[in-house]
């Protein structure tokens, strides 16, 4: 059993080394920070990445997935509509990309939650 997305919801990808994440905006789509290079399921990378919106089954492809809203113990979600105007107006747009220091987490739950935070980046 996999729970459907809603609009806001923080999505996570289980990648081969590490997890994706994304932001679900709805009718199938998500926003997130894509890596440096063509394919995003690629080792670790430090460049820029771009802001892309694209249908949940072509990022996540042959991984597995699931809704992830794991800081909402400790942060309020901002209001929908605020976090898919923010992360719309992002899109298209270069922005650092670091498998060590800013990832696609910190991307995904400054949307969510105002704050950029990431499990995997301590």
């Amino acid at each position: 059993f996999r729970a459907e997305p809603k609009p806001g919801d923080l999505i996570e990808i289980f990648r081969f080394f590490n997890s994706h994440w994304a932001l679900y905006v709805g009718n199938g789509y998500v926003i997130h920070l894509a890596p440096p290079g063509e394919n995003s399921e690629a080792g670790a990378r430090t460049g820029l990445g771009v802001v892309k919106r694209q249908l949940l089954v072509e990022v996540v492809g042959n991984c597995f997935y699931k809704v992830n809203n794991h800081l909402d113990h400790l942060y309020k979600p901002r209001p929908i509509k605020e976090m898919l105007r923010s992360g719309n107006k992002m899109v298209g747009t270069e922005m650092e990309h670091s498998d060590l220091s800013r990832t696609c987490e910190h991307f995904v739950t400054e949307l969510r939650y105002g704050k950029a935070r990431s499990r995997q980046v301590r």
